[in-house]
């Protein structure tokens, strides 16, 4: 096992897991067997990382977040305080469906609110951001910022995490970045 990341003394990190350089895990966090967790994350207080997660590099897990076999995160992912992911869409105590359980994937740069919700077998696009106390359940396009119960898309972000203010000629640029986005056919994509 890499010792190059740091792991406070009351967490428990599982035999068999791949933890990157500089990594960082507090305080009653469990770290299950066969997770891979990239360099320079931040997994906070109380954090559940199931088997055979994937963390990509910088990840940041705020306190509480409970991440279940299936989920996979790219680099630079945002997960709030007390967010949670699913795994099994029709859980129930005397049926196991460990073999079944469906996978999501949050895409590079993602932000992920306080207390949301994500329902299994639902992929967040690169650089969404869902909004506090969400539930998410269905895919998630790039850049998207989706908000409530059941989430609905009430926008789009930069990756800056500001809203972005398309044009008629679909265009928006991220007030804190000067970046531009385009918006056409219902998708966005930087273009400068």
């Amino acid at each position: 096992m890499n010792k190059e990341y740091f792991a406070h003394e009351t967490a428990i990190v599982d035999e068999g897991c791949n933890i990157g350089k500089g990594t960082k895990v507090w305080h009653f966090s469990h770290i299950m067997s066969k997770c891979t967790i990239g360099e320079n994350c931040n997994i906070g207080q109380n954090v559940v990382v199931s088997p055979e997660v994937v963390l990509g590099n910088n990840v940041k897990i705020q306190n509480n977040v409970s991440i279940y076999t299936g989920v996979t995160c790219a680099d630079d992912v945002f997960l709030g305080p007390s967010c949670v992911f699913t795994n099994v869409t029709n859980p129930r105590s005397a049926v196991n469906r460990r073999g079944t359980y469906a996978k999501t994937h949050v895409g590079k740069g993602a932000s992920i609110g306080a207390n949301a919700t994500i329902v299994c077998g639902h992929d967040i696009g690169e650089f969404a951001f869902i909004g506090a106390g969400a539930v998410v359940t269905k895919n998630v396009p790039a850049f998207a910022l989706l908000v409530g119960n059941p989430a609905k898309q009430v926008g789009w972000m930069s990756e800056f995490g500001h809203r972005l203010h398309f044009d008629i000629a679909g265009k928006a640029t991220c007030p804190e970045s000067g970046q531009v986005y385009e918006l056409k056919d219902g998708v966005v994509k930087r273009i400068s």
